[in-house]
């Protein structure tokens, strides 16, 4: 019963308004870097798929009920990532229920998210997406799946997932920085075309989520 009264209320805040947010985790990590990023995604998708985001991004907790009214959430950050039994067991809900949860490495979380990843789902694994996937092709074509937009250790981009019913209700990026291309052009002087491959990115995502 609690689950279904989930889902309603989710479903009815997602139709009322499209509204994306920051999770603001605990354990110390910087889950507030990129501050400029999904506004400028927000407006990137407003004008490339007819979407009505917000660009006034808020701020949720992984334990709040108010997940909830959010159909895309947005985690980041460089360092430790800690989630309480309660946490996990809400963000579990939120996903289950038709939630979605797009993680952007900023380079360095790795080591800590994975373990708390299993607190979500301990009985599913974070698998690679691969390139032929719909969410590399949902608006703008990625022939070879996660773009490269910043580089750290000289590793390839790759895409991590867990799907749930056949949908997918987590993505894990790292060893690409999608966040970061999504900034302000003159906080990283990225060149436009590296920008706008990451906008495009960014975009299927948001319609991956918004369709599914």
């Amino acid at each position: 019963m609690r689950l279904l009264l989930l889902i309603f209320l989710f479903t009815l805040t997602s139709v009322q308004a499209q509204q994306i947010a920051v999770l603001k985790y605990g354990g110390g990590g910087d889950w507030y870097s990129n501050p400029t990023s999904l506004p400028n995604l927000a407006s990137f998708c407003n004008q490339q798929i007819n979407t009505a985001i917000s660009e006034k991004i808020q701020t949720v907790s992984p334990g709040s009920i108010d997940i909830f009214d959010y159909p895309f959430i947005h985690m980041t950050g460089h360092g430790n990532v800690f989630f309480t039994a309660e946490e996990a067991e809400n963000l579990r809900s939120y996903l289950l229920s038709g939630g979605f949860l797009h993680i952007d490495d900023n380079y360095g979380m790795d080591q800590y998210l994975r373990k708390e990843l299993v607190k979500i789902f301990p009985n599913k694994e974070l698998k690679e997406l691969p390139a032929n996937h719909s969410i590399f092709n949902s608006q703008f074509t990625f022939s070879e799946g996660l773009p490269k937009i910043h580089e750290h250790d000289s590793k390839r981009p790759q895409a991590f997932g867990i799907e749930h019913e056949g949908r997918l209700v987590l993505l894990y990026t790292i060893e690409s920085d999608l966040g970061d291309g999504w900034e302000n052009q003159e906080i990283h002087n990225d060149p436009p075309e590296v920008r706008l491959k990451a906008l495009k990115m960014g975009a299927n995502i948001i319609k991956y989520v918004f369709e599914h």
